[in-house]
């Protein structure tokens, strides 16, 4: 199982207090691909929000910077949001970005956990569902096809139209989803590799999820070696387990209270301790804790939903920039290795 993480940026505290700017967060990010490459994790994964605490917009943009900047991680979009893009253009930026780093690019596409867009972009948040199905299919056709003849109620129309540059034998699209199961089947009907992004629920929640997936790609004929599960979820590595759930506690509960002001949801603003300490136990979605136990509980894991790939979501809140980065060398030399030994193989 390939082992990574993700962010969204994320405006860290500096050491004389005050909050990294929103440049800075993003050189922060860049530091942290370097790092991530250099310990010979597998994938990091840029997503898109549109906030002043997560002000990773531009995920795509972000690809072809990480892929000139490092030479063996693999790198992708955690997730574009396709409704309020044009999946054209998002193709040749991938594309473009792909050449850049020698083939080493996935895209993940998704509707989106917030509608920060929509507005910003004059898109309509009624037109959400049909935004989302119109794209993905062009996006779909545009990856199989040189030229493209396409016709739609979301954009104007294609008549043999050349995209370009191309990438050879395609670019791998995931479904991301939150876990809806409209998603589910629709990634399984289409055959498309399925990304879940987790944020709560147990292990049987996601392997019913999966189920799902599966028999919906089954009853529409596509074989299930083909298809594919990412995870997405919330997590930190330290040396001291004990320590490493009380930082990220406290960085989850500073990340929530942000994002829920900057949405104008003033009562809901995180978790208390007792829930958090339940989702990051044995069968919870959060993997915070201590090096072993993160190795056992992703291999566990794996062993329940037969995953190809989890990432993390580390930097949240104001964690310092160095916190984060020896996360991710632990990450990757710790945790990592001991997961790719016990994954290697058939499931039993």
């Amino acid at each position: 199982m390939e082992i990574g993480v993700y962010s969204f940026g994320h405006r860290g505290r500096r050491p004389g207090g005050s909050l990294a700017s929103t440049t800075q967060a993003i050189a922060d990010l860049m530091e942290g691909v370097r790092l991530a490459d250099e310990v010979g994790l597998d994938f990091f994964g840029f997503g898109e929000h549109h906030t002043l605490s997560m002000p990773v917009s531009a995920p795509v943009t972000l690809l072809a910077a990480a892929g000139a900047a490092t030479t063996q991680i693999r790198l992708g979009s955690t997730v574009s949001v396709l409704g309020t893009d044009d999946p054209v253009r998002v193709y040749q930026q991938a594309a473009t970005a792909s050449a850049v780093s020698g083939g080493r690019i996935d895209l993940t596409v998704g509707r989106g956990s917030s509608v920060d867009s929509f507005p910003l972009f004059g898109f309509d948040v009624a037109d959400y569902d049909t935004l989302f199905a119109e794209k993905l299919e062009l996006l779909l056709a545009v990856n199989a096809n040189e030229r493209v003849t396409w016709s739609g109620t979301t954009r104007s129309s294609l008549d043999d139209a050349l995209v370009v540059p191309r990438v050879d034998g395609g670019l791998k699209i995931w479904l991301g989803t939150g876990g809806n199961p409209g998603s589910c089947v629709r990634a399984g009907v289409l055959g498309m590799p399925l990304a879940f992004g987790i944020l709560s629920g147990s292990t049987e929640d996601w392997v019913r999820r999966a189920d799902l997936y599966r028999e919906a790609a089954t009853r529409s004929g596509h074989s299930l070696k083909a298809l594919d599960i990412a995870v997405a979820s919330h997590g930190f590595v330290g040396v001291d387990a004990t320590e490493a759930k009380r930082r990220y506690f406290e960085y989850e509960s500073q990340a929530f209270a942000a994002y829920a002001a900057e949405h104008g949801n003033l009562g809901r603003g995180g978790r208390s301790r007792e829930s958090f300490d339940a989702d990051a136990g044995f069968g919870g979605m959060i993997f915070a804790g201590g090096t072993d136990e993160i190795a056992d509980r992703l291999i566990e894991f794996h062993h329940h939903l037969g995953h190809s790939r989890h990432i993390l979501q580390m930097d949240l809140g104001h964690i310092t920039q160095a916190e984060w980065l020896e996360a991710i060398a632990l990450l990757g030399t710790e945790v990592a290795p001991k997961v790719r030994v016990a994954t290697t193989g058939p499931l039993d």
